[in-house]
């Protein structure tokens, strides 16, 4: 154990696992989620538009309270891949669980992979993978989500394509969103 591990749990702080791609141990040791999800496009006139979603803020026991941050923060809608789904199905699932939007596939456009810590429960560092597909909007009504829902997500909008980039929260999102804006310009017929 490093120097700096030991006074830290000396002080009583407690330290997150360390991994290390050279230590095949450590990463054996950290959870993985695979997630899908979608960046869903329409089109309005000569712009597209994408449904995004605000997630509801986290409350946990472990975290302190801090005043409520006035930035809206958007996201796309995603989640867990359930037992004998594939990644697409569930980006379709969680894109009408999310926004109340139903969708079609148009293309995957890859996937984003980060670790992140565990507000609740354990605490556990996760690595999570996420598979993003572009999919076109067929029918529902944007925020039409259920009542248990609404526990993950505060609400869902349409925004427009080309502000994406911008307003989304998450740079790997962003990137995502990126890709569909270069595949919708090659693919005009879409």
């Amino acid at each position: 154990m490093s120097t700096g591990r030991l006074l830290l749990e000396s002080l009583g702080l407690r330290t997150a696992p360390v991994t290390n791609s050279c230590n095949p141990d450590s990463l054996g040791a950290m959870v993985r989620e695979i997630s899908a999800g979608g960046v869903v496009v329409r089109q309005v006139g000569e712009a597209w538009e994408m449904a995004a979603i605000e997630p509801q803020t986290e409350t946990s026991p472990t975290r302190s309270v801090r005043k409520p941050s006035r930035k809206v923060v958007l996201a796309l809608p995603k989640g867990l891949v359930d037992p004998g789904e594939k990644a697409d199905q569930t980006a379709l699932r969680e894109v009408r669980e999310e926004t109340g939007l139903v969708a079609t596939p148009i293309t995957k456009l890859g996937d984003i992979k980060y670790v992140y810590l565990r507000s609740w429960g354990d605490g556990q560092r996760v690595f999570k993978i996420v598979s993003f597909f572009l999919l076109r909007y067929r029918s529902g009504e944007i925020d039409d989500v259920s009542r248990e829902m609404r526990a993950e997500v505060k609400r869902a909008l349409w925004i427009p394509l080309e502000e994406a980039p911008r307003k989304l929260a998450y740079r790997g999102e962003r990137d995502v969103v990126r890709r569909a804006q270069l595949y919708l310009k090659s693919h005009p017929e879409v």
